[in-house]
């Protein structure tokens, strides 16, 4: 295999590993660096620049830099070069630099691939100026690093449409009775998964009770975003008949499987009565609700656990626990608890492990949970339902 064929299939394995634009322009850099020059840098023009040619003056930011850094002191020289490819959208070669402390041999590439123009790469070396085959080279990565930052832009607008439907849809679940004091929390996961089918929500029933609902839609992306607003439809209509929570969950399991284009989903519900002091739980295949009490302590509820809805095959059982105005109930999806490579009793267990603050709100107690389990970095997303009895004030 020739010299110039290998660096092309290197480049292929090396460039755009991910959806991440900086991270695409390091590898950029990384590579033509190690190849052909002494340092490298990438230039990103804003996302607002269409096609070529761009301003006069194009606002270029510098996003990634590789090698010998004090080749790549500012020069007007080099800028005007860059300007120059970016505008004329093919390769500056064999420049000789004579601006700084040390003659450069200059390079300027644009990043341009399908009409569209998403900045510059700089390269820069001491030797010998770049030969044919470093320019087909360079060329070549710096193509091949564009396709990609267009495939991560594309990515990070579809993952922000993705992110808005799915607070548009997961809203402020409905107002509980004035009898109990509520706080949710929804955090997508960061990185490179879609956001997903995370929910939770309220309904008021007779009598001062209120039904708690949290889920988790199996999946990611569009389509389970569009499933956990389903599944949060069809719980509203059912659970408003006042049945109790486990035939509840038998009728949505029973809906969804007969419905067959949803995806499955675990959920757990929990009616809190206030006036009698009780909570009564079930679960389609979902983690335990956790209780932590008026001094911090917590523990996991033992709920018994059906299958997840949409199998169709029911099962679902209740159990009652009693409730005081100083206990805090905590729903979560897994991406809360949950770490790669660790037992899931093991994270449930840190979570009952957690001492909270005595006499905290309900929504003090949330944040206090979700910094302590770092769930702003969490690997999946978290999706968070706390509520305790409201306590009367005597007169």
């Amino acid at each position: 295999m020739s010299s110039t064929l290998y660096g092309l299939d290197n480049a292929l394995e090396s460039i755009g590993t991910t959806l991440d634009e900086r991270t695409t322009c390091q590898e950029l850099t990384d590579y033509v660096s190690d190849l052909v020059c002494d340092a490298a840098a990438v230039d990103l023009l804003p996302e607002d620049v269409p096609s070529i040619p761009p301003a006069t003056d194009p606002d270029l930011e510098r996003v990634a830099t590789a090698g010998r850094a004090e080749l790549l002191d500012p020069s007007d020289t080099a800028r005007t070069l860059s300007l120059k490819a970016l505008a004329e959208g093919h390769p500056i070669t064999a420049s000789v630099d004579l601006s700084g402390p040390v003659p450069r041999h200059v390079m300027t590439v644009p990043l341009l691939a399908h009409s569209r123009l998403y900045g510059v790469l700089l390269t820069v070396r001491n030797g010998p100026p770049f030969s044919d085959r470093d320019t087909a080279v360079t060329h070549f990565a710096a193509r091949l690093a564009a396709v990609h930052l267009g495939h991560a832009r594309r990515y990070t607008t579809m993952r922000g449409t993705v992110c808005q439907l799915q607070r548009a849809l997961l809203s402020e679940p409905g107002r509980p009775h004035p009898n109990l004091d509520l706080a949710t929390r929804y955090l997508p996961a960061g990185g490179g998964t879609l956001v997903g089918g995370d929910w939770f929500e309220t309904v008021r029933l007779h009598f001062g009770r209120t039904l708690l609902a949290l889920g988790d839609v199996m999946g990611h992306g569009l389509d389970a975003a569009v499933d956990m607003n389903a599944y949060r439809s069809m719980l509203r209509y059912i659970a408003s008949t006042d049945l109790p929570p486990h035939r509840v969950l038998r009728r949505l399991d029973a809906a969804v499987a007969e419905d067959g284009n949803r995806r499955p989903a675990t959920c757990v519900l929990v009616q809190v009565d206030p006036a009698r002091g009780t909570a009564s739980l079930t679960s389609a295949g979902h983690l335990p609700p956790a209780l932590f009490a008026a001094d911090g302590t917590g523990e996991l509820l033992d709920v018994p656990v059906g299958p997840p809805l949409g199998t169709g095959a029911g099962g679902y059982e209740l159990t009652s626990r009693s409730l005081s105005p100083e206990d805090t109930l905590l729903l979560f999806t897994d991406g809360l608890v949950e770490r790669r490579e660790e037992d899931i009793d093991v994270s449930l267990a840190r979570l009952a492990a957690l001492r909270l603050p005595p006499g905290a709100s309900v929504e003090e107690l949330l944040t206090d949970v979700l910094a302590r389990l770092d769930a702003r970095h969490a690997e999946d997303d978290v999706a968070v339902l706390a509520a305790r009895i409201h306590r009367r004030h005597e007169a």
